[in-house]
């Protein structure tokens, strides 16, 4: 059983990092024009900061909340299961496809099948030419039991807080699994962060 943080210890453990220095994310924002209204796909929580971010920005902001359910997506042994799942998860679109896609570190929890399956249908729901900023364990052997939660500050940093202090073992996805599990994305950028995560930048 995955022990998960309280509300305080949240906080306490937040307080004690420096935001993250996310280069291609903070780039992905600076790069937003002023006069152009965008779709934003967050596959992460609602976090009052990331609203706030957007909010300053001429953006639709859709959140799907994907956290809660990838273990079930894992599960799923036959494509057509993890088809109608990732569907239902996702959501059909409102008519409006996206342009931004913000996968934080969810896509780490996905194993090689359901990482294919979501992924294929998040595509779906993004225009060609749409990008993808992603947060992947790459360095250490093990990473948090939970994805955690990322929030954006004024700088564009990102301010990480766990949400448990359990580990579990990393899939370390080389640039060669994720393009063979997300067939659809081109990778526009990688770079290696301080914390040992690498940062993608996709490109539909």
């Amino acid at each position: 059983m995955v022990q998960t943080l309280s509300r305080s210890e949240q906080r306490d453990e937040d307080a004690s990092l420096a935001p993250l220095n996310a280069p291609l994310f903070s780039g992905l924002l600076g790069g937003l024009e002023e006069e152009r209204r965008y779709v934003v796909l967050d596959l992460g929580p609602a976090l009052r900061e990331t609203i706030g971010l957007f909010n300053g920005h001429r953006c639709r902001l859709d959140i799907v909340d994907l956290a809660d359910d990838l273990g079930r997506l894992n599960g799923l042994a036959e494509e057509e299961e993890r088809q109608m799942c990732a569907e239902s998860l996702v959501r059909p679109d409102s008519g409006q496809s996206a342009d931004l896609i913000l996968c934080w570190d969810l896509l780490n929890y996905l194993d090689r099948p359901a990482l294919k399956t979501l992924m294929a249908c998040v595509a779906r729901r993004a225009h060609r030419g749409a990008r993808a900023h992603a947060l992947m364990s790459y360095a250490a052997p093990d990473m948090p039991a939970l994805p955690n939660h990322y929030l954006p500050t004024e700088d564009n940093h990102l301010r990480v807080v766990p949400m448990t202090a359990d580990r579990r073992d990393s899939p370390r996805y080389s640039p060669e699994d994720l393009s063979t599990c997300m067939p659809a994305y081109r990778m526009d950028r990688a770079m290696l962060l301080r914390n040992g995560m690498q940062e993608y930048l996709f490109r539909l």
